[in-house]
């Protein structure tokens, strides 16, 4: 068969025709927009994106949380710019850069006495789960309903579960061979009780619990990861907390700074990458020194390996990034706004009588169909999703850009007028969400 020759394509819609050739359901990843709010974005800068045809969002998805300081930010940009002129990749040797942020990233992480890179955060947990195995000699992994760990056969197990499923091991995705579930054990999240009724039974086949500080947009009772912790000691399994998401976005130390709780080994991408290809594991020597490649052979070995990892561009940019971040006041000027932001946009769906809420652990945030703020994945299922997905849909016809259902950050870029904006867009939408309904 003789391919289409390319051709120069210009607006969303030539693009966006070239996508559906060429790309599985025109998109990157697993999120599937309504076909009349599907977008082709060509920059952005600050808290604000502009598609090919020149229309400007407010930006809510930063880069699924990567991109705290905003789009674009002139630090960022001129370090990744700087190292980019010395070389974009150096395979097998160390670079400046990932030496200046290992140093940097073992001094800030609460639980680092080193650290190990990855490329994404999928790696990091996929890794850590290594290293908690092989330290312990042990094959069980204990994840919590709901959670999102990652794109590995490991990790999707209850990520997307059915309602009413009561934290059964379920593979998510056709292609994953039956050890992904017969080796991942699962509790509902926020429950203690159901997590020491599996560790009485299982405890010791069990390698770790992996947990988030905050499941999706469901924050941990203050009482949770304490108990997780002293649970994993009384039973020799190491805690792995999922710092993806929180790391150096609930504040400089991250999950383990706000709930005060010290895992074993903490997983990192995101902000820790600047939106680049790099990621990490931090912990105790003892664990992380498994993957010395000199220990190659040798009892408890862990292999890691990747042609990105530790890359020198996304390193640079990340130092760049914790230097702004360390600023004085700059998380507590990121958290005001997602406060505000949420107080506004409950005022507006309370006037409209929507019932829903607008709910934040620090700057995380997202607009819910259920009476009060979730504590387990079950509370989450029981909320009105088609609603949520109605109004999340009209809120990008009114120039947000966020995806439908799922949680949303803010940025330090974004100010008072993108506030204001954002409050305006989401009368119009709960006015077209009425008009529908």
């Amino acid at each position: 068969m003789t391919k289409p020759a390319l051709a120069p394509v210009q607006c969303g819609a030539d693009l966006l025709a070239t996508a559906e050739r060429c790309l599985p359901g025109a998109g990157l990843g697993a999120y599937a927009l309504a076909d009349d709010i599907r977008l082709v974005f060509s920059h952005a800068r600050g808290s604000k994106m502009w598609d090919v045809d020149g229309n400007q969002y407010i930006d809510y998805v930063g880069g699924a949380g990567a991109l705290i300081l905003g789009h674009s930010h002139p630090a960022v940009v001129r370090a990744a710019q700087q190292q980019l002129a010395r070389g974009a990749h150096v395979f097998g040797s160390l670079t400046g850069p990932a030496i200046a942020l290992a140093a940097r990233l073992v001094r800030d992480i609460p639980c680092a006495e080193k650290i190990v890179y990855a490329t994404t955060g999928s790696e990091a947990t996929a890794y850590a789960m290594r290293l908690a195995r092989a330290f312990t000699g042990r094959d069980k992994i204990l994840k919590f309903e709901g959670a999102y760990h990652g794109n590995h056969d490991y990790a999707l197990v209850s990520t997307f579960p059915a309602p009413g499923s009561h934290a059964a091991a379920r593979a998510d995705s056709f292609g994953q061979p039956p050890a992904t579930t017969s080796t991942v054990l699962v509790a509902p999240y926020n429950d203690l009780e159901a997590v020491g009724k599996i560790v009485s039974e299982h405890g010791r086949d069990i390698a770790a619990v992996i947990a988030e500080g905050v499941q999706r947009i469901i924050p941990a009772r203050p009482e949770f990861l304490r108990g997780l912790r002293i649970l994993c000691d009384r039973n020799d399994i190491l805690l792995i907390l999922d710092e993806v998401v929180t790391g150096f976005r609930l504040g400089p130390g991250g999950a383990q700074g706000w709930y005060e709780v010290k895992p074993d080994l903490a997983t990192y991408g995101k902000v820790v990458g600047a939106g680049g290809p790099l990621s990490c594991i931090a912990g105790p020597a003892e664990i992380i020194d498994q993957a010395n490649p000199r220990r190659k052979g040798e009892d408890k070995f862990t292999y890691f390996n990747g042609t990105l990892h530790g890359n020198p561009v996304a390193a640079a940019a990340t130092l760049a990034l914790l230097d702004e971040l360390s600023a004085p006041g700059v998380y507590q000027r990121l958290n005001r706004y997602a406060d505000e932001l949420c107080r506004e946009c409950q005022a507006v769906l309370n006037a409209h009588g929507l019932p829903a809420i607008a709910c934040n652990t620090g700057s995380l945030w997202q607009i819910l169909f259920m009476p009060q703020p979730p504590a387990c994945q079950a509370d989450l299922s029981a909320g009105d999703a088609a609603a949520m997905q109605r109004l999340d849909a009209a809120l990008m016809k009114q120039g947000q850009y966020i995806l439908p259902g799922v949680r949303r950050f803010v940025s330090v870029a974004h100010d008072q007028a993108d506030l204001e904006q954002t409050v305006r867009a989401l009368d119009a939408a709960c006015r077209a969400f009425a008009a529908t309904g």
